[in-house]
């Protein structure tokens, strides 16, 4: 049953409701969802529900239809995101746990929580106690094996998920694990439900090899009416006659459960087909149907492994997984999850020296070498003293200021000649959690550059970015070099300086010359002197909410936003959305069309519009418009560079 408060109920006739509903037989758990208070009341009492709809404070009564009451849809209608640590379970990320079957020793724990890391895992999983059918088999390292599987995920930032196998144990675990796993043969162990639900902790509830649909919710209903509310569903396969396959993956049962109840599913295609070729497969097929992540097995040599070795998988095969489950995640209007990484030792970005990056709140990343464009926009916006971060390419600055190693970063998204450039809008698509805080205009003024000897006349082979290509094809289309093409213009002009070859030159800026000691063979060889490219400013999320600018570029309110969305497949659908923005008197200054990843001749649209000077009236305006999308994102709201 589920009672709803009133907005305004006063605590006195709270308490009152709490009373009445207690002496009549129930067990009652409290939730808050926006402004309002619900009251879920579980048992076997008698209540007469016209005389409950009658006292003070209540709003409604609503008898649910399942036994599972808390876990039921009936009760909550949104899904339900669980957080644990930096990480986060269900609405639109795909989260991704990884690890061995068991904790065999604290190198092996180590070494392939740092590979799985690196290829993308969020939570590092790990047995220390190990329920084994044979008495004879590895039971894991206890404590031990807790212990370093605990200090393996605070090196990486990975929260650990472990199963627990007892009461007395879930007590003694309390204080080394982020979240329980209750095991496929624990399902149905009630107090080992009610102790672990009793110390709120995030808990993952894997189905029993012969449990229905109804039994799986009723023992996460054990957990949520014990005091944990974060628990996770996880399907890791059913016993059926099939004996091919370690067990039989049921696929269908992801849709069925999620329409159901609000929480979070996972997969754990491992555990279901027990056959490593056929895990990748059915991990894909679990991420096409709606699952909210999935739980891998994997070990640096599997066929060394005391548990699990036939299913677990190599690392170089989970690597290989994990990019087709980035590469499938928006066919299902999903992100795959990245969190930031440990503060020191990863190597996603280099320092101008070319050590590794260490964490630093003052510094800006750009990607190339010195001298590029993008350095020359970030000292522009910053400063010429402020202490900068070279990366290798533009994914590494969405990584670097994601992981907290840069306060900020800066991307070049549009060019005057040659319009957008794509790539870089689309890493806002898989970098949810970066918003755009500022805008600044360049002037490109391209030069050829090449060895101190060099001629003109010498030059056989040419090297810059696309972009620089084709800002300069006037000037190409007279000469017949090949071309090479590099991430960014500085990184080609590096090039030339590392290899001392009078035959090969650059596209880059005057900057670079002077960096790497080059020659500038000609000056502004760009098509048109009407050259600019606009770069913006990038920052991570605080929450759900877009960062404030950084103080280098002013306390001015923004006047500009940049929005990406859907519309659906009819006729005016579009329409619609720039009728919203018409009799708001909000200007559309950019509207562009990308083709949607995994969806044949579906697009996205890019826009930027302006902001009003009234925040309220905007956020109104943004909600209706979403009334009008499939898909709708807020990319930030910043100040236009004039």
């Amino acid at each position: 049953m589920i009672v709803v408060l009133s907005k305004h109920i006063s605590p006195h006739d709270r308490e009152m409701i709490r009373i009445y509903l207690r002496d009549r037989g129930f067990a009652l758990r409290e939730q808050y969802f926006d402004d309002a208070v619900i009251i879920g009341a579980t048992g076997k009492g008698v209540v007469d529900f016209q005389e409950l709809r009658n006292l003070p404070g209540v709003e409604g009564v609503k008898a649910t239809s399942k036994p599972y009451e808390l876990a039921s849809r009936d009760t909550k209608r949104e899904d339900t995101i669980v957080t644990v640590g930096p990480v986060t379970i269900g609405g639109s990320r795909i989260s991704v746990i990884a690890g061995p079957c068991a904790v065999e020793s604290k190198t092996q724990i180590h070494e392939t929580a740092a590979m799985v890391r690196e290829s993308g895992a969020v939570m590092l999983r790990g047995g220390a106690y190990k329920p084994r059918t044979s008495p004879y088999a590895f039971q894991g390292l206890g404590m031990e094996g807790l212990e370093y599987m605990k200090a393996a995920g605070e090196a990486l930032n990975m929260p650990i998920v472990t199963e627990v196998v007892s009461p007395e144990l879930a007590v003694q675990m309390k204080d080394l694990t982020d979240m329980f796993q209750i095991g496929a043969r624990n399902m149905q162990n009630f107090e080992l439900l009610k102790k672990v639900g009793s110390l709120k902790k995030p808990v993952l509830l894997k189905r029993g090899p012969s449990a229905t649909i109804e039994e799986w919710l009723l023992s996460a209903e054990y957990l949520l009416a014990s005091g944990a509310w974060d628990v996770v569903l996880c399907e890791r396969g059913i016993r059926t006659f099939e004996t091919y396959t370690r067990n039989t993956l049921d696929i269908s049962v992801i849709p069925v459960v999620k329409e159901l109840s609000h929480l979070p599913v996972l997969v754990d295609p491992s555990h279901a087909v027990g056959i490593r070729a056929k895990v990748s497969p059915v991990a894909l097929a679990a991420v096409a149907v709606g699952a909210d992540g999935l739980t891998l097995e994997v070990h640096p040599r599997p066929d060394e492994a005391l548990s699990d070795g036939p299913q677990s998988l190599y690392p170089e095969q989970f690597e290989r997984l994990m990019r087709d489950i980035e590469a499938m995640a928006p066919v299902v209007g999903k992100e795959l999850l990245r969190t930031p990484g440990p503060r020191y030792g990863r190597q996603t970005a280099k320092t101008q020296e070319g050590g590794l990056s260490v964490k630093s709140s003052d510094k800006v990343a750009f990607s190339g070498e010195r001298g590029a464009y993008a350095e020359q926009a970030l000292m522009r916006a910053f400063g010429e003293d402020t202490p900068r971060l070279s990366t290798a390419s533009f994914r590494a600055v969405f990584d670097a200021v994601l992981e907290g190693s840069a306060m900020a970063g800066i991307m070049p998204v549009e060019n005057s000649l040659t319009g957008s450039i794509h790539e870089n809008y689309d890493l806002f698509l898989q970098y949810p959690d970066i918003a755009i805080v500022g805008e600044l205009k360049l002037r490109i003024v391209h030069c050829l550059l090449g060895d101190p000897q060099a001629a003109l006349d010498d030059i056989e082979i040419l090297r810059s970015h696309p972009q620089g290509f084709a800002q300069c094809r006037e000037f190409l289309d007279q000469r017949q070099w090949q071309l090479e093409s590099y991430n960014n213009t500085a990184t080609a002009a590096a090039s030339i300086a590392k290899e001392k070859n009078i035959h090969i030159a650059a596209i880059a800026a005057e900057d670079a010359a002077k960096a790497f000691g080059l020659k500038v063979l000609k000056a502004g060889i760009e098509s048109n002197p009407l050259n600019y490219t606009r770069f913006v400013i990038i920052s991570r999320k605080i929450g759900d909410k877009a960062p404030p600018p950084p103080p280098s570029l002013g306390s001015d309110p923004p006047n500009k936003a940049s929005l990406v969305f859907s519309v659906p497949d009819k006729p005016g659908s579009l329409f619609e959305c720039l009728k919203v923005l018409s009799e708001s008197g909000i200007n559309l200054s950019k509207l562009e069309s990308r083709p949607i990843h995994g969806q044949p001749w579906r697009y996205l649209f890019y826009a930027d519009v302006s902001v009003p000077e009234t925040t309220h009236i905007f956020e109104k305006i943004l909600e209706e418009l979403k009334t009008k999308t499939e898909d709708f994102r807020f990319l930030g709201a910043y100040r236009a560079s004039l």
